[in-house]
């Protein structure tokens, strides 16, 4: 079976070699075993071919939105044997009502931003700034 060292890893999955140790050190990919060296000392880390798809499987969930602790627990439900479609489906759905939390309270921070912008005629001294004196009440 081929197998992969950390840095050939990182380039087959696009990532650097902290981000895979890093994924190792949060449990989203196991430790793998280490190659003996010709002294009997634990050698390179020696990574199965998977471990590629696991990685863009994890950088994929990370881009729509899923934290680390998220993405760890859709990895657990792979490997469940009494999980269905439906848990990750109520999963995604819940993840998409916190973006729309998100998407409104973004746009009411730029509605209040806008607002205190307008106000500011951007002449005179810093500490008549409508701005600052608005977040400062």
């Amino acid at each position: 079976m081929e197998t992969l060292t950390i840095g050939r890893l990182a380039e087959r999955a696009g990532v650097n070699v902290e981000t895979i140790r890093y994924y190792e050190r949060k449990g989203l990919i196991p430790k793998p075993p280490r190659r003996r060296s010709l002294w009997g000392r634990p050698g390179y880390r020696q990574y199965p071919p998977e471990t590629v798809k696991r990685i863009h499987f994890i950088r994929h969930a990370k881009e729509l939105g899923f934290s680390l602790k998220e993405i760890a627990e859709l990895l657990s439900l792979r490997v469940a044997p009494d999980i269905t479609c439906a848990e990750v489906k109520r999963r995604a759905e819940a993840k998409i009502a916190d973006i729309e939390e998100k998407i409104q309270t973004l746009q009411r921070m730029k509605k209040a931003l806008s607002k205190l912008a307008g106000e500011c005629k951007g002449r005179g001294p810093v500490s008549e700034c409508p701005i600052l004196e608005a977040l400062d009440s």
